[in-house]
């Protein structure tokens, strides 16, 4: 795998884990559905079942915004495992420009978002990513 079959892979990625820092050291991993768009990576916050619009990963990127995110395919054979790191600076967007890219891209990816359940509700998070990393056991590795 190469550097475009690697973000090739990511970008179709259906859910992300996410890992944040809090102010106390403490990581915090959370699975994401989230687009690409060039180098940035985008998320909102939407109306699934939360304890609320103000999470914890929104406070950990404003208190450290170092993210990593991770896409991976496991299979029972495994010739096709392969997974894909994206690490980057986090930042929070309450509105504007790139929040609603943010809604226009994730609306294109998933259709849970054109029901009303699923609204965009809060902040869109974007990752700038600095670094690309992957590993598949069928090719070369970064």
């Amino acid at each position: 795998m190469d550097e475009q079959e690697a973000r090739r892979r990511f970008a179709e990625g259906r859910v992300a884990r996410m890992a944040t820092v809090g102010s106390d050291g403490a990581p915090h991993l959370v699975p994401i559905v989230f687009a690409l768009d060039g180098d940035d990576v985008l998320s909102i916050v939407d109306a699934k079942p939360k304890r609320g619009p103000e999470l914890k990963r929104l406070r950990n990127i404003e208190a450290n915004p170092n993210v990593a995110l991770l896409v991976d395919e496991y299979r029972e054979e495994w010739e096709r495992l392969w997974w894909v790191r994206a690490d980057g600076t986090g930042r929070v967007e309450e509105e504007g420009p790139t929040r609603d890219r943010a809604i226009e891209l994730l609306w294109a990816k998933y259709d849970q978002y054109r029901t009303a359940w699923s609204e965009p509700v809060g902040a869109a998070v974007v990752i700038s990513v600095h670094r690309w990393r992957w590993w598949s056991l069928a090719g070369p590795q970064a």
